[in-house]
This record gives structure tokens, C-alpha cells and sequence, in this order.
């Protein structure tokens, strides 16, 4: 009879270089994938991969859960960018569920990033029910929209956009070229935007693969403005659908980067007017994007997908509140509970359109709410009065949580444009 060893003789550490090909089967286990990785796989994570920031759960000579993290930079209102802690490949073999692994891992990753420094820790929930419980909140979301392009109302003659500018069509090289600078403009306003290495780029333009299907190579359009710079860049694949003779393809947009209106009106015409291309889906957009108000006919852009995103735990309190911009003037004194004793305390934020000061205080709290739920309000997506009426936020004090909802909400929503 096999006897079930008890949850401390797992052993939690980080990788060596030799555990990686067991590591990355029992990722390929977690996620449902084929559980035997390709040569070509081990090879690109062994020379990706922190050994101090990855961490395995070894049961004898067998990894049964996983858990990566690395150094990232998330944009924060008015612009600033804070250093981040993002946490992916995050698995436990079902053979392993409920023994607290996940709870060991996330503890020593969290506890490091706090001592190096780090703001904040993000990460892109697969489950909603999991990472409440380590102070995660859920601070952005994303809409994914299906578009029917015969009902768009727009005009099939349409060919070049009307403002002066231009669409070409650029291979992979020039997509590399152009990529990152076009991303880091778009991040340095996109509240919710994170930072991309150089390894994304080749992850996106086919020169590393992963992913046990083959790689589809997208075509990619490039916008320029009138004056000839660069403004917009996206990439799709499109199907081969045909009924009784007539094409029915599908345009799938994989990613688009607009840094103007104008680049992302011209690049979502352009999508639109593709010949035999009948419907449009665009990815995943921020939930306020402007994409159906581009269309004469905004009903032909039907909202197919709508879920949470990124979900972001506050490490730093003070310095989370001090680093975003605020359009109001006011003050507040916020309770802030975490169990896990990173973050939690009682702060007076002071907030004007010049600048804001988080300083901890012994003055008696006007509003009281969770950490996570803390990280929700931050980037200026959630509403505090929408908390307090869900009983997650309590106002000790009458209008403390319009006072939150006039200093913190932006007027665009923040978006992550990135899975990681």
C-alpha cells in the first residue's frame, strides 16, 4: 500500500538547470498539454529561466507543481512605471491539490519581491477563485468583440485611410524593428500596461515557439501618419471558410498596437475591408475601447468575451498610492488589512493634481478594505461605492467611499494589452 507523505516532506526550491525537463512536463501537466515537452522547448527555457525566481514541488524525484516569476515595469495613472513582480506558470498536478504548495510558493516569491523592492506582483488569473486569498485584486478587464463586417455600414470602396496616412503590409524583421518602440510609446500612457523583453517579439514573430502546434505566420500591418512615422502596427491570421461558393473568413487579431486614434481607426478599416474577410474578431481590447464607435454601425461589433485580467497585489502601499497621478484634490485615511503582514496598515493619502503623499497614520480610518480589494480601486478601474454596496469596503465615516471614487477612478479604463 502506497502511504501518502505528509505536505513538509514535498519538497518547495528553486531549479536547477537539471530539473528543468521534469519542471516543464509538469507545467505541460498542469495546463493540459502534451505532457511529453519537445528537445526544442527544454533547450529555449534553460536559457530563459531565473533559477532564483523559478520554483518547483518535488514529491521524491518528481515535480508535481510550478511557479515562475520575473522583473517587470507596469504603467500606473499619469504615467509612471512601478517595478513589478509577475508570476506565471503557475501549476499543481492534480494528484498534489490541497497540500499548500501553491501557498509555499507563493509566500517565498512574494516575501523576495517585497524585499527586493518591488510595488506590486501581477499576474493573469486562469481561475477567479484562487488568488483573492493571497491579496490579489482584479484591476483590469478585457473585451474580446466579434464584428460582422457586412452590417458595419462601411463603405466597400474604402481603401487607403481618409487623413493622409498609409497601411503596408511588413514581415516579421520589420515587426521587430518597429514593435518595441511603438509598444513602450502605447505603455508610457496605458495604465494597466506592462513591459516586453526582447524574447516576446521573437515569441510573436515566430522566431522562438513554444506551443506544441505549429506556428501560423500572421500577416502584419503597419500604419504610418501623414508625415511617415510610424503609429500603429497589427497582426492577425485569417481562415479559408467558404459556403455555397462565398467566402465567410474570419480575421483573427492576435495583437494591435495604435499609439493615436488615427492609427487605430485606419487599422481597424483596414481589417474591416479585406476582401472576403466577412467578420472581424479583435483580441483581447480594453472594455471602453473605441473600436464599435469607429463602425457607422456599432451593433455589428458584438461583445463575445468580457472577463477579468490582470489582477494586481499591492506590496507597497505607499509608494503604490504616491506613484500614480490623481485628477482631484482631497485626502483619506484608509485601513488596510492583509493577512500575510506584507502590506497592510493604516495610511493617510494625500492627493492633488501636482502630486499625492501616502504616509502611515494613527488617525482613525475613514475607509477599511482588504488589500486585494485595495489593488482593485489602485489603476482606477473599480468603484469604492460599488465595493461598499457588495460589503468589501466600509466606510467609517458617510461619503468616504465617493471621496475614493473622485481621487482614484480614471476617465479611461486601464488595460493590459499582454498574457504572460
Amino acid at each position: 500500500m502506497t502511504t501518502r507523505r505528509p505536505h513538509s516532506a514535498i519538497d518547495v526550491r528553486p531549479l536547477t538547470e537539471a530539473d528543468i525537463p521534469d519542471w516543464t512536463r509538469a507545467l505541460h501537466t498542469g495546463f493540459l498539454r502534451s505532457p511529453t515537452p519537445t528537445q526544442q522547448e527544454i533547450d529555449s527555457r534553460t536559457g530563459y529561466l531565473l533559477a532564483h525566481r523559478t520554483q518547483g514541488a518535488f514529491d521524491t524525484d518528481r515535480c508535481v507543481a510550478t511557479f515562475r516569476s520575473f522583473d517587470q515595469q507596469l504603467t500606473v495613472p499619469g504615467g509612471n512605471q512601478i517595478p513589478a513582480d509577475a508570476i506565471s506558470n503557475v501549476a499543481v498536478t492534480a494528484t498534489h491539490r490541497r497540500r499548500g504548495l501553491l501557498t509555499r510558493m507563493m509566500s517565498k516569491d512574494l516575501t523576495a519581491a517585497k524585499d527586493r523592492g518591488d510595488v506590486a506582483a501581477t499576474l493573469i488569473a486562469a481561475e477567479y477563485q484562487i488568488y483573492g486569498r493571497y491579496g490579489f485584486g482584479p484591476t483590469t478587464w478585457m473585451t474580446e468583440w466579434t464584428v460582422d463586417v457586412p452590417r458595419a455600414g462601411l463603405d466597400p470602396r474604402w481603401s487607403t485611410p481618409d487623413d493622409g496616412g498609409r497601411i503596408d503590409l511588413v514581415d516579421a524583421e520589420d515587426v521587430r524593428k518597429l514593435g518595441p518602440e511603438l509598444h513602450e510609446r502605447l505603455r508610457r500612457v496605458q495604465p494597466g500596461a506592462v513591459s516586453r523583453d526582447d524574447r516576446w517579439w521573437q515569441v510573436n514573430t515566430g522566431v522562438v515557439h513554444l506551443e506544441p502546434t505549429p506556428w501560423a505566420e500572421p500577416f502584419y500591418a503597419l500604419y504610418r501618419s501623414p508625415s511617415g512615422e510610424p503609429e500603429g502596427l497589427v497582426s492577425y491570421l485569417c481562415d479559408d471558410t467558404w459556403h455555397d461558393k462565398q467566402p465567410h473568413d474570419t480575421a483573427q487579431v492576435k495583437w494591435l498596437i495604435a499609439t493615436t486614434p488615427a492609427a487605430e481607426r485606419a487599422l481597424w478599416h483596414y481589417l474591416c475591408s479585406i476582401d472576403w474577410v466577412t467578420q472581424v474578431k479583435t483580441g483581447w481590447r480594453a472594455p471602453d475601447d473605441l473600436l464599435p464607435f469607429h463602425l457607422p454601425n456599432p451593433r455589428a461589433a458584438k461583445a463575445t468575451t468580457q472577463a477579468d485580467w490582470l489582477w494586481v497585489r499591492l506590496l507597497d502601499v505607499v509608494r503604490a498610492l504616491e506613484a500614480r497621478a490623481y485628477d482631484g484634490e482631497g485626502s483619506l485615511v484608509l485601513e488596510v488589512a492583509d493577512a500575510a503582514g506584507l502590506a497592510g496598515g493604516r495610511y493617510r493619502l494625500e492627493a492633488a493634481a501636482d502630486g499625492a503623499s501616502c504616509v502611515p497614520t494613527g488617525e482613525s480610518p475613514e475607509l477599511t478594505l482588504d488589500v486585494a480589494d485595495l489593488a482593485a480601486l489602485w489603476l482606477g478601474d473599480e468603484s469604492a461605492v460599488r465595493l461598499a454596496a457588495l460589503g468589501r469596503v466600509r466606510e467609517e465615516r458617510v461619503g468616504a467611499a465617493q471621496v475614493a471614487d473622485a481621487l482614484l477612478r480614471t476617465s479611461r479604463r486601464p488595460w493590459c494589452p499582454d498574457m504572460f
